[in-house]
């Protein structure tokens, strides 16, 4: 370490809370992905429900119309946190989500993430028969998600992507043929339609990680297991490249709970590495390992250190 430049510094000297309540139940106001009655909501309502009455009541909820504005509504100070999806069971990260993360959101940090289970409703307007249903529109995530299930029980249909599971709703309630949407049982009151057939996902453990962000990173001393996510830069593509920065952890015992590759936007063929450690940043082990990758790696950024989300109850 001493040769070290110190560019671990600012690291570990990011504004933290020191509210007496997590960042998400300190917040005035919550930015979502919207539009209203899209899964990402119904996740923050399944949030807001665990909160004391007095305290949820006096949160307000803002709907974006895709991540990007989220994020950068959030980034603009338009509201005290947001809550984006970053990962689904079956079909993997969310892309956009996380290069947002590596890429263009230097001043947040993830404070809390959320495991929702997903449930997907097969959607009409009053009066449509299930077989006279002859087209399937949704998001294309909830779609793949469906896929055996479409496949197997309306073979005939056509399949639509749309905007959001929401949107997707909001067009089969304005549609004079016999559609239907996948989407949320909140879409189907807000939109005045029914639900014909529940739980169509093709696996039934289906579930989405939500990340809560905010401007501070969160305190440090909650009664709760942690998890600190980081973006680890190499050079170049070089064998051992990887080994570099899993050798770090290795030694120190630090389990990882992912690792995933991601394009650098330079060229073909050479990746960032987006890494989950189980623990806080302020255990020793955690702290020495990313405060040595600072002197190995041309970048090293925390995107937060959090507590980790429970399973969902099904």
């Amino acid at each position: 370490m001493s040769g070290c430049n110190r560019r671990d510094q600012h690291l570990f000297e990011w504004p933290t809370s020191r509210l007496d309540t997590p960042l998400p139940a300190a917040a005035r106001k919550i930015g979502f992905l919207g539009p209203r009655a899209t899964f990402t909501e119904e996740a923050l309502h399944a949030t807001l429900r665990r909160l004391p009455d007095e305290v949820a009541d006096g949160i307000a909820t803002v709907p974006y119309g895709s991540i990007e504005d989220t994020i950068h509504g959030l980034a603009a100070g338009e509201v005290d946190c947001a809550l984006v999806p970053i990962e689904n069971s079956i079909e993997g990260s969310v892309s956009v989500t996380v290069d947002l993360l590596a890429w263009e959101t230097l001043n947040l940090q993830i404070v809390r993430e959320v495991r929702h289970p997903i449930r997907h409703r097969l959607i009409t307007r009053p009066g449509v028969r299930f077989e006279d249903i002859n087209r399937i529109v949704s998001h294309p995530h909830a779609l793949a998600q469906c896929r055996r299930w479409v496949r197997r029980h309306l073979p005939n249909a056509l399949v639509e992507a749309a905007n959001s599971t929401a949107g997707a709703v909001e067009m089969v309630s304005q549609a004079d043929d016999p559609w239907a949407a996948i989407g949320t049982a909140l879409a189907a009151e807000q939109y005045g339609c029914v639900v014909m057939r529940t739980a169509i996902e093709d696996h039934d453990d289906n579930e989405t990680r939500f990340i809560f962000l905010s401007p501070q990173r969160e305190r440090q001393d909650l009664a709760e297991p942690y998890k600190t996510s980081v973006v680890c830069e190499i050079l170049k593509d070089t064998p051992g490249a990887l080994l570099l920065i899993l050798q770090e952890f290795a030694h120190r015992y630090i389990n990882l709970s992912k690792v995933e590759s991601r394009p650098s936007k330079r060229r073909l063929g050479d990746y960032i590495f987006l890494v989950d450690l189980e623990g806080k940043i302020e255990d020793t082990p955690i702290h020495d390992a990313l405060a040595c990758l600072t002197c190995k790696l041309p970048r090293m950024t925390i995107l937060g250190s959090y507590p980790i989300g429970k399973p969902p109850v099904r």
